[in-house]
């Protein structure tokens, strides 16, 4: 497996795991266009400005999607994915684990943290395991509806 900045080539994979406008919001955000093309879609995922990471087969298909950027002085992870056809294999936390990796030492930060929804029991599972834990968030009433969720880590993890 590989770990690399997508391509538009993996983004164009990436966007045939969202049918239809609940599935897209419900990974995205309120704030991304649906229906979709390219130019869009790259444009929403503000790839200028949060890191993007893509994990790869041998055979160069997508597995796994996810990007990380600054929020309340952690690694904010968002926009986690894994295929729909490689879930419940364990991608997850490899995702996970690159994504701190990475983000970590640019951001040159102790924490990482993200948002899911409270509905989203398989994905609140694997970030427990991965040993996020859930905790109170106050810098954005707009996000109310999600759960936060932060994991103490070390620079080099």
């Amino acid at each position: 497996m590989e770990a690399i900045e997508p391509t538009d080539s993996h983004i164009l994979q990436l966007m045939t795991w969202f049918n239809n406008s609940w599935e897209l919001q419900r990974w995205a955000g309120p704030n991304f266009r649906y229906p979709f093309d390219l130019p869009s879609f790259k444009e929403d995922l503000r790839v200028n400005e949060q890191r993007c990471l893509a994990l790869l087969s041998p055979q160069g298909e997508l597995l796994a999607f996810g990007q990380y950027y600054l929020r309340s002085e952690c690694c904010h992870l968002a926009r986690l994915a894994v295929s729909p056809m490689h879930r419940g294999k364990g991608l997850v936390n490899t995702l996970l684990s690159e994504l701190c990796k990475r983000g970590l030492q640019s951001l040159q930060v102790q924490q990482c943290s993200l948002f899911v929804y409270p509905d989203n029991l398989s994905a609140i599972k694997a970030y427990e395991r991965f040993g996020f834990k859930q905790t109170q968030y106050f810098d954005d009433d707009s996000l109310q509806e999600t759960l936060y969720m932060r994991k103490d880590c070390l620079s080099d993890e």
